[in-house]
């Protein structure tokens, strides 16, 4: 079955006492238990509830994994994974990434004794020879966050089966619908399903999946230890937007194309980061493991003065953190998502103060390109 059959059908024929199409939302914190000793397979809504079950068991199967879990936040979601670490390990994870995955990394993770080194994992060199005796994994988004690199997810397996390394790959921006990287040997696969999943800004939730039962099995204890799971009615807002996921990736990557092709002719545009362009340093690789070049684009201007004025002069877009939604939002990466990570690693990557990256939504192409012409207007 395709996956956009996948998606339409998440949770149809899970409900067989009732028949709902829709499935229902089991909005208890606690079951009755028939008798002592019996239990209708649900205890406690934070060990196991019907609504998030759906979902965990929806996001497994697009992914291609033999275990899904929903957190309350994408981070609740990598803390958990990164759990799997013990004070002496150590991590290698790409260092164009989400500011608050590096944040917990250095903030929480490194006082509690795990070390971690930020590398370009496009350049496999770079890879292998940050690899110690003590790592433990690689934790990289491709592409990344803002600047688009991509990383060879099947490279990056044989380094990983080479040192014994678990491959862990953050597909927020890709989704299940563009990406599987399960299929291309991540053990885990960890999803904001704030973003592209849920699709609407009206939810706040995380996703994991892993490839083993072995893997599941140890993120399922943590989850049920530490309790950030994701409640039941936001577990269905997910189930819901989830369906429409492969209508809405469609329309917004047909406006991101024609709206960065249309940067990169703007006087006022210095570069253009977008995956479907024909100059991109990865587009190769990148259209070898994913199925489009999805929907976010990241454009720095020639004068940082002029930031203030675009981000003023917005009308339609809004000037808004988050991502993947149907409404279009453009931020400003080192002042909001990146704003924890050193001055001196931004500009390493990238990430300088005439970076913007805009997230863009299903709404009439004219119109985006209209407000975007008159917010950078000189």
């Amino acid at each position: 079955m395709r996956i956009d059959t996948l998606l339409a059908q998440g949770g149809n024929g899970k409900d067989t006492g009732t028949g709902a199409v829709s499935f229902p939302i089991y909005q208890t914190a606690t079951f009755q238990h028939p008798a002592l000793g019996e239990s209708t397979g649900f205890d406690y809504s934070r060990s196991g509830n019907p609504t998030r079950q759906v979902l965990e068991e929806q996001i497994a199967r697009l992914e291609g994994g033999r275990r899904g879990l929903a957190f309350a936040s994408g981070l609740a979601a990598l803390t958990a994974v990164l759990s799997l670490f013990r004070p002496g390990d150590h991590l290698i994870l790409c260092e164009d990434l989400y500011g608050g995955t590096y944040r917990l990394l250095e903030q929480v993770f490194r006082p509690w004794g795990v070390e971690a080194d930020f590398v370009d994992t496009s350049d496999l060199e770079q890879v292998n020879a940050a690899v110690r005796d003590c790592t433990k994994a690689i934790l990289i988004e491709t592409p990344t966050n803002p600047t688009m690199k991509i990383t060879d997810l099947q490279a990056i397996r044989r380094i990983c089966d080479c040192h014994d390394l678990l491959l862990i790959v953050d597909n927020t921006f890709m989704s299940p619908y563009l990406q599987r990287p399960i299929e291309l040997g991540a053990h885990i696969v960890v999803h904001s399903g704030t973003k592209y999943l849920g699709g609407h800004n009206d939810v706040v939730a995380g996703l994991v999946v892993a490839a083993d039962e072995d893997l599941g099995e140890r993120l399922a204890f943590y989850q049920n230890a530490a309790g950030a799971i994701l409640g039941p009615f936001d577990s269905w807002l997910l189930l819901r937007g989830m369906k429409t996921l492969g209508l809405r990736l469609d329309r917004a990557q047909e406006n991101a194309s024609a709206i960065a092709c249309w940067l990169e002719q703007h006087p006022a545009v210095e570069q253009v980061y977008f995956i479907g362009l024909d100059n991109h340093p990865g587009r190769d690789i990148h259209f070898q493991q994913a199925a489009g070049p999805g929907a976010m684009i990241s454009f720095s201007l020639h004068d940082a003065g002029n930031i203030p004025q675009v981000l003023s002069r917005i009308r339609l877009i809004a000037f808004a953190e988050s991502l993947g939604g149907v409404e279009s939002l453009l931020t400003f990466p080192s002042r909001q998502t990146h704003g924890d990570i050193p001055e001196e690693i931004r500009r390493r990557c990238g990430v300088t103060d005439r970076l913007l990256r805009l997230s863009v939504g299903i709404e009439n192409i004219s119109d985006l390109l209209n407000d975007l012409t008159q917010a950078l207007a000189s």
